[in-house]
């Protein structure tokens, strides 16, 4: 599977500033549960002096989505909104001791809601619905501003890289198009501009497309691997998943919680979380720790998916 640094897997393992922030007076909502990562950020900012002095987070997703968002609210802690709006997501994957070139998109969602907190701050709209014309990527909610931003930011010159730090692409794939239309024309106005080398700037004509359409029984999410992970039977999945379930069991109950698998359906595994979990403000990362559990135990993507207890 992926490297990750030690720090990332500290932040996985010891978030902090997970939770709510009951003070806050800026709050910026990105991605979406469906999608398989959200991020909420809550920020207290001084109104005389602009500073922020708290932040906190709830995140949905894997183990770097929860690392990236943790380390947000450390960075912007103490800073005033002006200097929290000079980070970057290279700055957050930079504080994290690096992250997987598949998992960048963790970092650039943590600079979306470090956005999106401060015009909550401010009274200015952030349009989450998308202006008409505006959504690229309807799998996951991946606009063109984003893309552009996520481009100039980090100096981006294909598609597959435009993946790694967006998601948009990473689904059905009938965005292709119209992000290569965004790429070819960001990159030119920075080679105009002179932030980037002509004959590194991004050519439609001798691109090569990735290819989009996964194999039978393959979710088209499933993370990419170099060696070609085994076809398992719906019963050998179950067994594995139990297992992983069972690995962080004894985690979950020195907190006084629990985990139940109760179904499988395709890539979609239900979960009933039990005892302290229940309405746990870290329930969120439970959920998340738990799903990147079972994507590496499987070696496919999967999402987890939590139900009543009277499910």
């Amino acid at each position: 599977m992926w490297d990750y640094s030690e720090k990332v897997k500290d932040y996985f393992f010891n978030p902090k500033n997970s939770g709510v922030l009951e003070e806050a007076n800026g709050v910026g909502d990105v991605g979406a549960i469906a999608c398989g990562d959200a991020l909420r950020l809550m920020i207290k900012v001084d109104p005389i002096t602009e500073i922020i002095t708290d932040a906190k987070f709830q995140t949905f997703g894997c183990g770097s989505a929860i690392a990236s968002s943790s380390a947000l609210t450390e960075i912007i802690i103490g800073k005033t909104i002006a200097e929290a709006m000079e980070i970057t997501n290279q700055d957050i994957a930079e504080f994290l001791g690096g992250l997987p070139p598949e998992k960048m998109h963790c970092s650039v969602m943590g600079y979306e809601a470090l956005r999106a907190a401060v015009a909550n701050y401010r009274g200015e709209a952030w349009a989450e619905d998308h202006e008409e014309g505006a959504l690229i990527c309807k799998c996951f909610g991946v606009d063109e501003g984003m893309i552009e931003r996520a481009v100039r930011m980090n100096s981006l010159t294909s598609v597959e890289q435009v993946q790694h730090f967006t998601k948009a692409s990473g689904s059905c794939g009938t965005c292709l198009e119209p992000i290569e239309e965004v790429l070819q024309r960001v990159n030119a106005e920075m080679v105009e501009e002179g932030l980037l080398d002509a004959a590194l700037a991004f050519d439609p004509a001798a691109a090569v497309r990735p290819v989009r359409k996964p194999k039978s029984g393959q979710s088209p999410l499933a993370p990419k691997t170099s060696v070609a992970t085994p076809k398992l039977t719906n019963l050998q999945r179950i067994k594995l998943i139990e297992e992983a379930i069972t690995d962080l069991r004894p985690y979950l109950k020195q907190d006084g919680g629990d985990c139940e698998l109760i179904d499988v359906d395709g890539d979609q595994v239900f979960v009933k979380l039990s005892g302290a979990c229940i309405g746990c403000q870290m329930s969120s990362v439970t959920l998340g720790g738990v799903q990147e559990r079972l994507v590496e135990k499987l070696g496919q993507f999967v999402r987890v998916i939590p139900v009543p207890s009277a499910h």
